[in-house]
């Protein structure tokens, strides 16, 4: 004779299934593993563990990029190095804005990954997920291929803790930072945080200097500081021919400075962005396409 307790052990086993099924199809699925051959460029979203494939990324030619010579330099180095395999440091682009930093990240990739076809991607990684480095890296130590990690406009703000997440990264943490990883960041600060939280820290903390020290070493774990100042007149003057040159802007020098002196004082100040954005304006004027 069966019991009501016999009918429960029966059915239990299958209302477990049921339920496991059940959370099966509420969960996400598995993120697909990326295609790294796709393309030499991604951008990370870490809302779905995702790498989208940028075939054509937005760049200027590094010929064109004037008064950051020693910069350029430096970076196309170690950024060479690092393509063949040999130790390279991590490296943070900072200082003036619009004179080309992020522009220089992004140009050294495309000449060194014409040289070494198949070998160097680009990935850009937005602040706000920085956070989901750890898993970023998981995914990228599965493959040979070597991976410069970028981060435009890198800044932290008061109370914000997720500057101690890019701490552990680029120090490696137990497991260690990729060999076949670079992490490149720009920023307008130099130490990535803002004076007045720096100065916030000195009053408020317990023991001052020591609370100042765990923020602005972050910084530190840079190898290389690369520093972007204002440019003069004669250098913004070689940044707004050489675009014309490069773009078949056919205007006389003396009406080209001319222009390019009361375009920059409409904005006031000269940088790789306003010659660039002078250059956009001069070739609708002439009718002329920026290919």
């Amino acid at each position: 004779m069966q019991t009501a307790s016999d009918n429960t052990d029966q059915s239990l086993p299958i209302l477990l299934a049921r339920i496991a099924d059940a959370l099966d199809r509420l969960a996400p699925p598995p993120a697909p593993v990326p295609d790294f051959a796709a393309a030499d460029a991604f951008t990370w979203h870490a809302e779905g563990s995702r790498l989208i494939p940028v075939p054509n990324v937005n760049r200027v030619d590094l010929p064109l990029l004037q008064g950051v010579v020693q910069q350029r330099d430096t970076l196309l180095e170690n950024t060479r190095r690092f393509a063949e395999g040999l130790p390279a440091n991590n490296a943070l682009l900072w200082g003036a804005r619009g004179m080309g930093k992020s522009s220089l990240v992004k140009a050294i990739h495309a000449e060194v990954a014409a040289k070494l076809p198949g070998v160097l991607v680009l990935v850009e990684i937005h602040r706000e997920d920085i956070p989901s480095l750890p898993e970023l890296l998981n995914l990228l130590r599965t493959t040979t291929r070597r991976f410069v990690l970028f981060c435009d406009d890198l800044s932290f703000d008061n109370d914000d803790a997720a500057y101690k997440s890019l701490k552990a990264v680029l120090d490696g943490g137990i497991e260690g930072r990729p060999d076949n990883v670079v992490f490149y960041a720009t920023s307008n600060r130099r130490h990535l945080m803002s004076r007045d939280m720096i100065e916030n820290e000195r009053s408020t903390a317990i023991n001052p200097h020591e609370s100042v020290e765990e923020k602005v070493s972050l910084s530190d774990r840079f190898g290389l500081w690369l520093g972007f100042h204002n440019c003069d007149q004669q250098i913004f003057f070689a940044m707004i021919e050489g675009y014309a040159a490069r773009f078949g802007l056919d205007i006389p020098q003396a009406q080209l400075r001319a222009e390019a002196i009361e375009w920059s004082m409409t904005r006031g100040s000269r940088s790789g962005r306003v010659a660039w954005q002078f250059i956009q304006d001069l070739a609708g004027r002439l009718g002329k396409r920026l290919d």
